[in-house]
């Protein structure tokens, strides 16, 4: 069997390490499911779970089970069976070569051409890892290694990580996850721009004003905390996701959708992105933190309260304009925001157009901005909004009405979850959803610009109450505020009439 046929017909091996945690019970092996549902994975295909814990393969698959039963509803019974019967378990510690027998025996047993390792732990084990899989002769020409962000904590530790990952893979068989970039939504960007003769034609500083992208989120750290304290809301979204969905919207058109092609063209962003010096980050950037707040469920706790600390400086949310320095888009402010305990949760991005330069109709009422919004969860949706007349006689009454495009309304097929397409991309050997080592590099160079200068000015938090939007209207410029989302008023409404 040679390596197209396997990928072709879904047949390959995987192994998960921390294949016993919440990734892999609430993303992966869910994933694998619905993929068995669909028939794109053969049942020749084989998995490995391998964890810190000593137990039996059959004391594995009864929690998968129940872990299964919990995350995906009205499962299948024997899609259930053929995934418990296809998984198997092996103890494993990553920092010693102490693996159990079945873990030794598992390898030995194996066919499939294609080799996934998942390495769903810490990025501080990844380099042991990887080091035991090659002392035991485990890395094959066609294995793949999918890392989990986040991958360090500034530029030195992520050049660590990826250094020794690289001794024993090379980069044409590292998998950098971000599954934002697998959402169906963020996927349609590339249509929706370079399939759309009207939007491609508008896509530039002549025509957009601004470019909002929020991402918020109604919980707070919860069992994150020790986690979340060490990276924060800069480290831990915007140095990755956000920042993806930037280089998506505003990248050039590739000259193909070869990965390294689209990768190219991504990178290219990065390095146009206009680094803070020590006054832009007082102007243009701003850190939150949450304390004590309300909703409609009850009072909730402050962040101090969640990670048990009297003190933390870890912000909880950020604010920024920045700027991208190229042809396209120069002088063109774009917005990034993203929180935890915000009053909902939500992703989009905001498309702002300029107003028309001239009103011609004689009430010479304001005439709002055409705006595009994407959201990317949940329900996702596009929407433009454009002004259209009222019916009825009485002259040039108007008013901004939206035109959406619902993804649940309009494909009635289930949505697939980012994970599916993306544990599929790297069975296939398609890397054109994951991040090039280039790409982190110069990700973590324009974040440590802004990590440096909140260092040196000693950048306070700006205190926020949790359930509400955040500080992020200090980064604004005159005439600008942030889109209130449709999604969220049409929320309110519900609430104002229950």
């Amino acid at each position: 069997m040679n390596k197209e046929n396997a990928t072709e017909e879904g047949v390959f091996d995987l192994v998960i390490f921390g294949g016993d945690g919440d990734l892999a019970f609430r993303k992966i092996f869910p994933a694998l499911y619905y993929r068995l549902e669909d028939g794109q994975i053969k049942n020749t295909s084989r998995f490995l779970a391998v964890s810190l814990k000593e137990r039996t393969t059959e004391e594995f698959r009864k929690i998968l089970l129940s872990e299964i039963n919990s995350h995906i509803k009205e499962a299948k019974q024997p899609i259930v069976d053929q995934l418990l019967n296809m998984t198997e378990y092996a103890f494993g510690i990553a920092k010693t070569t102490s693996y159990s027998d079945s873990y030794n025996l598992w390898f030995t047993n194996s066919t499939n051409e294609v080799r996934v390792f998942y390495l769903a732990t810490p990025a501080t084990v990844f380099g042991e890892i990887c080091k035991n899989l090659n002392e035991q002769g485990n890395i094959t020409k066609t294995s793949r290694v999918v890392l989990e962000k986040p991958l360090g904590t500034d530029l030195k530790s992520s050049e660590e990580v990826n250094n020794q990952v690289a001794q024993y893979f090379s980069e044409e068989q590292i998998y950098r996850i971000d599954h934002y970039l697998g959402k169906e939504t963020v996927q349609n960007l590339m249509v929706l721009r370079f399939a759309n003769n009207i939007f491609e034609r508008s896509w530039n500083a002549q025509e957009i004003d601004n470019v909002q992208i929020t991402v918020s989120e109604s919980l707070g750290v919860g069992k994150r905390g020790d986690f979340y304290d060490k990276y924060g809301a800069l480290r831990d979204m915007v140095q990755n996701h956000l920042l993806q969905l930037l280089c998506l919207i505003s990248m050039e058109p590739p000259v193909t959708l070869e990965a390294d092609q689209v990768r190219d063209e991504k990178l290219k962003v990065l390095r146009a992105l206009r680094p803070f010096d020590k006054k832009s980050i007082k102007k243009d950037t701003v850190r939150g933190q949450y304390t004590r707040g309300s909703s409609k469920e009850g009072q909730l706790p402050s962040y101090l309260e969640e990670i048990d600390k009297y003190e933390s400086n870890t912000e909880t949310f950020v604010a920024l304009k920045t700027y991208i320095e190229n042809w396209r888009w120069g002088g063109v402010p774009f917005y990034l925001r993203t929180g935890k305990r915000m009053p909902h949760r939500y992703s989009e991005i905001v498309i702002n157009f300029k107003q028309v330069p001239h009103n011609i109709f004689p009430e010479k009422k304001n005439i709002e901005n055409n705006r595009l919004t994407i959201r990317l969860q949940p329900e996702e949706r596009i929407e433009l909004r454009q002004m259209v007349k009222i019916p009825g006689p009485g002259g040039y009454r108007y008013k901004p009405f939206s035109l959406e495009l619902d993804y649940a309304d309009h494909f009635e097929n289930r949505f697939p979850d980012a994970y599916e397409r993306l544990l599929m991309d790297v069975a296939r050997g398609n890397q054109t959803l994951f991040m090039r080592r280039d790409e982190v590099k110069a990700s973590w160079e324009w974040t440590e610009s802004i990590l440096k200068h909140w260092k040196n000015q000693k950048m306070p938090n700006h205190l926020y109450e949790a359930g509400t939007w955040g500080p992020g209207d200090f980064i604004m410029d005159e005439g600008n505020s942030w889109v209130k989302s449709q999604h969220v008023a049409k929320i309110q409404e519900k609430k104002n009439e229950n």
